[in-house]
């Protein structure tokens, strides 16, 4: 599995309950908050990549409620923005690209 995760208490936080929920065979947890108006070192806007075998026959919608489930006390308590890329092993062996964040426009 590959990992790449900003350090802090959130994001490993967030990568141990992914890790446990969903197996993943490859999973990317990166804080993007220095990229929004945020005090430094905040631990507030995410971005998880995450490939699963728990995600074949699921439609996008179903797979994010999944991840939101898992990550459901984060998101009561912190982190404000969570952008999630899930893909089944089949669909990232065949294109294994996320889109770069855009910069925040507030």
């Amino acid at each position: 599995m590959s990992n790449t995760q900003a350090q802090g208490t959130a994001a490993n936080t967030i990568t141990q309950k992914l890790t446990a929920g969903f197996s993943p065979s490859h999973l990317e947890v990166i804080n993007e908050s220095n990229r929004h108006n945020v005090p430094p070192n905040s631990e507030t806007h995410f971005k998880v990549v995450l490939v699963s075998g728990q995600f074949d026959g699921l439609r996008l919608l179903a797979r994010h409620r999944l991840v939101n489930t898992q990550l459901a006390h984060e998101l009561e308590n912190g982190v404000h923005a969570l952008s999630i890329h899930t893909f089944t092993q089949s669909e990232w062996d065949a294109d294994a690209q996320v889109a770069n964040t855009p910069n925040c426009r507030g």
